[in-house]
């Protein structure tokens, strides 16, 4: 997860000295450690603080809120994958996007956001958050790989919205979010060769 850094410190309405963008890389990964760790209902912004190693008013000047520091958190998620891999075919790019994918969800990120379901039941922010955030980012990855690959003939036009689109990566989602089993690599290549690739080969353009 990147920060986002500015030339100039930050000033918060809330007055005091002024915010120090260096300390938001740290604080944000202690923000996901402790989601996966306790998940939403426990998180508190004293955990953060601790957490990360910094006083509380370091917290309040970024955000006021729980709420708010989780939802500025989540949106930030996956940016591992939001430049997708170009290796010069689609077999490669699906392949090593799958790759993207379960290093993304198996890190502190992918914890937290699992983390985080119980509570979008009735956080409708959190939902939000999440679909313009990590889902946002992943399906724009997804989307600019099925792109190139039109561009190269590899593939039918608007593979985004189809069946073997979603075939890429709905097995280790569901792997993840629902049986909790781990993702090894021998699991992740059996999707791919006898799932995937059977369907990427029927996605190809008809012969004129």
């Amino acid at each position: 997860m990147v920060a986002v850094q500015q030339s100039e410190p930050t000033r918060s309405s809330r007055g005091g000295r002024p915010r120090d963008p260096s300390r938001d890389g740290v604080i944000r990964a202690a923000i996901l450690r402790l989601l996966a760790e306790v998940g939403y209902g426990s998180l508190t912004m004293d955990a953060v603080a601790a957490e990360a190693g910094v006083g509380k008013a370091t917290i309040y000047r970024r955000w006021r809120t729980k709420h708010d520091l989780v939802v500025d958190t989540i949106s930030d998620i996956n940016r591992a994958i939001a430049v997708p891999p170009d290796t010069g075919s689609v077999e490669g790019d699906v392949r090593a996007l799958m790759d993207l994918v379960v290093t993304t969800v198996q890190s502190p990120a992918g914890a937290a956001a699992r983390s985080l379901l119980p509570a979008m039941q009735y956080q409708p922010a959190l939902v939000e958050a999440f679909r313009d955030g990590p889902l946002a980012v992943w399906r724009n990855a997804f989307a600019a790989m099925w792109a190139r690959a039109e561009a190269r003939g590899e593939v039918r036009p608007d593979m985004d919205f189809s069946v073997t689109a979603e075939a890429a990566s709905a097995l280790i989602v569901q792997r993840w979010l629902l049986i909790g089993e781990p993702l090894e690599p021998a699991y992740v290549d059996e999707v791919f060769e006898t799932v995937v690739r059977p369907l990427l080969r029927r996605a190809r353009p008809s012969a004129a």
